[in-house]
């Protein structure tokens, strides 16, 4: 299941709609997007260690962890962004940072 937000910036009287895809499983999800958005769209994987998901609390289930729904995108497959989360909620903000300015950069406009 695909779960769409959509955000609306306005600023100086100016609306723009920014789609952030929330969760795309597998490439035909993937597909569909880039032939639809083409060069405006931005894909983002976040990954995490097994160790640090493990720590958290995962737990490899088979028949579950290895469906294609859950690893179908795992290899290769290009994103524009990987986003490491196997620190601290300090070292993902500094990621999310990142992509949140190039998002402004990109629609010229300022963070405020």
């Amino acid at each position: 299941m695909v779960i769409v937000t959509v955000m609306v910036i306005v600023t100086m009287m100016v609306i723009v709609t920014v789609m952030i895809v929330s969760d795309a499983r597998r490439l035909s999800d993937l597909d569909w997007f880039r032939s639809s958005y083409g060069d405006v769209l931005q894909t983002v994987r976040v990954v995490a260690s097994e160790q640090t998901r493990k720590a958290r609390g995962w737990v490899y289930t088979p028949e579950v962890d290895d469906a294609v729904s859950e690893c179908g995108l795992d290899q290769g497959v290009s994103f524009d962004w990987i986003i490491p989360n196997d620190g601290d909620d300090d070292s993902l903000q500094q990621q999310l940072d990142k992509l949140t300015d190039f998002i402004y950069g990109q629609l010229n406009l300022s963070k405020g």
